[in-house]
């Protein structure tokens, strides 16, 4: 008897299982989410010793490199970019005047933008430059249209003096923050 009412018991369990506490499910909930990802990623990195800058002279750049820079080079990205960020950060610890230009050039060559920096001897601290692009800042266009980044340094001092600094160099840093909306 006992095994009867148990076997009763079990169908009324499972006949009414599928009918408690469950809903419908919405699977188009995906068209409601909104996603915008803020991507961070460093650009280029260039350090050069006090030497190296005396060993270049002064009539010429003792730095000149084309970074490439294809962040925006897919249609499906390039559209989705709401914003951008470039921070770029100078440390100089030499007895030398610098000059940098960062040019933006598309596929081409052809610049887009240009930014240009001047840095005193040292003790200069560290200068921090953020470049926005976008509703607050210079034209998204600008970014995605960026194929290389060409950066030139040039000495405006003398090819003798040297700093009292430990290791005298030069540093120049970028990374970039890009928000970007996927829905």
């Amino acid at each position: 008897m006992k095994r009867n009412l148990f076997k009763l018991a079990f169908a009324l369990l499972v006949l009414c299982l599928p009918i408690s506490c469950s809903e419908e499910q919405d699977f188009d909930q995906f068209d409601d989410l909104q996603v915008t990802p803020l991507l961070v990623s460093s650009i280029f990195y260039l350090e050069s010793t006090e030497e190296f800058i005396n060993a270049s002279g002064t009539s010429e750049s003792f730095y000149s490199e084309d970074v490439n820079f294809d962040a925006f080079n897919e249609q499906f990205v390039a559209e989705r970019l709401l914003e951008g960020t470039i921070i770029f950060e100078v440390e100089n610890t030499t007895s030398k005047n610098i000059s940098f230009v960062v040019e933006f050039l598309d596929e081409t060559g052809n610049i887009l933008d240009t930014e240009t920096f001047s840095i005193e001897p040292a003790p200069s601290g560290i200068l921090t430059r953020e470049v926005a692009y976008g509703p607050t800042g210079k034209s998204l266009d600008i970014l995605v249209a960026t194929s290389a980044l060409r950066i030139v340094g040039s000495n405006l001092g003398d090819n003798s003096s040297t700093s009292s600094e430990t290791d005298p160099k030069i540093i120049f840093r970028s990374a970039a923050e890009f928000l970007f909306e996927l829905q």
